[in-house]
């Protein structure tokens, strides 16, 4: 069953829109790789299947409101405080939430089918616009894809810890998934 033409917002509760990390260096085995939710954020989407060049999406994140979900791996277990420690250094060494309080998506071209599209866009964090290309699918009335970029395209020192001996890695994964029913 295909999704009809027409205007869609999404959020929180549509859907789940999620960045995912991985560790590298020397100290991997000490950290986690990290699922982190964001917990306030909208979409607006148009959908025109005739024409995919006429549709468009524009995400906007809060970025007060990524939230640590998950760490797998690692030699002991996530805590509540390593939660709350990763999030403020999330907000006050990564994303400078203070001065950015928003991440935002707009898109520019966007093609292919329900099966398969690519929306290509401008991806603005800290300020810094960078083009991306999101791959996604379009399947029983629930739109889910994602996208990998290297944070430093945005100015963003990868986190490190331990001296230098734990990293994350360059690039983090974008993955939402949102139903367009109702």
């Amino acid at each position: 069953m295909g999704v009809g033409d027409g205007r869609y917002e999404l959020g929180p509760a549509s859907g789940q829109l999620q960045v995912k990390t991985t560790r590298t260096g020397l100290g991997a085995r000490a950290g986690h790789d990290l699922t982190i939710e964001a917990t306030r954020w909208h979409a607006d989407v148009v959908i025109d299947a005739a024409q995919p060049s006429a549709s468009s999406v524009s995400v906007e994140v809060d970025t007060n409101s990524l939230e640590v979900r998950e760490g797998s791996g690692g030699i002991k277990p996530l805590t509540d405080s390593d939660r709350a420690q990763i999030k403020t250094t999330i907000q006050q060494k990564i994303l400078h939430t203070g001065q950015h309080p928003a991440i935002t998506f707009r898109s520019t071209r966007i093609d292919g089918t329900e099966e398969s599209f690519t929306v290509d866009g401008d991806l603005t964090i800290t300020g810094v616009t960078q083009p991306v290309t999101v791959h996604g699918r379009l399947a029983d009335g629930r739109v889910q894809g994602s996208a990998t970029i290297a944070q430093t395209r945005w100015g963003i020192k990868p986190y490190t810890g331990f001296f230098g001996a734990l990293k994350l890695s360059d690039e983090v994964t974008i993955e939402f998934g949102a139903d367009l029913t109702g």
